[in-house]
């Protein structure tokens, strides 16, 4: 039997002494002027954020969402900025539609987002088909409308919102795994396809937060307490609260 280690411990006289406190936030400078970006799930959360950084950088904003007041308090928000918004009022489940309104994109942000949490043999197949409509064939057709422009001007970006679920799996949420293991995979294919001056895709993961469909309830155990099987909303809409049913 191997002995178990004692830990280490460090001298007072040589730990490092601790140094000033850094901003957790670091603005990058950045200048989008004549440049065009889509931001889905623009109203709120991580798409709100997006959306007024870019307009901060000058760029033009299209800020996608389906929350029609969410998008007329980002506008109020981004008055004053160096870049113009535009709101578009769009439900992402119209495919078409989507595709449409990336024509043009020289930046474009694939951020909106829905959540049911629920065992398998009690997910409801029109709810996950929505799911992975939204969170992955929308960000394709995005993707496709977009590419076009940015091969013909040899100069794009594109941003994925990815999660900790796109490299790992939870427990009751098959259709949010499954959608983002999808973008994952979906941002390596546009990345090899691309020429590196025309498309730059990023799948970003960004760490845990709250976006407007989160109930804020989070269980430390399923087994203990369970997940309100209504605790889901669009991340595009306002928050729903959860059913106590």
């Amino acid at each position: 039997m191997t002995a178990p280690r004692t830990p280490r411990t460090v001298p007072p006289s040589s730990a490092p002494a601790p140094g000033p406190a850094r901003s957790s936030a670091t603005a990058v400078p950045l200048d989008l002027a004549g440049r065009t970006a889509l931001v889905t799930g623009a109203a709120g959360g991580i798409g709100r954020a997006c959306a007024l950084r870019l307009a901060a950088a000058g760029a033009e904003v299209r800020a996608v969402d389906r929350d029609a007041e969410g998008l007329r308090r980002l506008a109020e928000r981004a008055e004053g900025l160096p870049g113009a918004l535009k709101q578009v009022h769009l439900d992402l489940t119209d495919l078409d539609a989507a595709e449409r309104a990336a024509t043009g994109t020289d930046v474009l942000v694939n951020n909106a987002g829905l959540q049911l949490v629920r065992p398998i043999q009690d997910f409801p197949p029109d709810v996950f088909r929505t799911v992975l409509t939204v969170m992955l064939e929308a960000p394709f057709r995005l993707v496709r409308g977009a590419l076009p422009h940015m091969y013909g001007r040899g100069w794009g970006r594109i941003v994925n919102i990815s999660s900790v679920h796109g490299l790992r799996a939870s427990a009751y949420k098959s259709a949010y795994v499954s959608a983002k293991h999808g973008l994952e995979g979906l941002s390596k294919v546009v990345a090899l396809e691309g020429p590196r001056t025309a498309s730059r895709p990023t799948a970003s993961t960004p760490p845990m937060c709250a976006p407007r469909w989160w109930s804020g309830r989070s269980p430390t155990s399923p087994r203990r307490t369970a997940y309100p099987p209504t605790a889901w909303s669009p991340r595009s809409c306002s928050p729903t609260p959860p059913s106590s049913g």
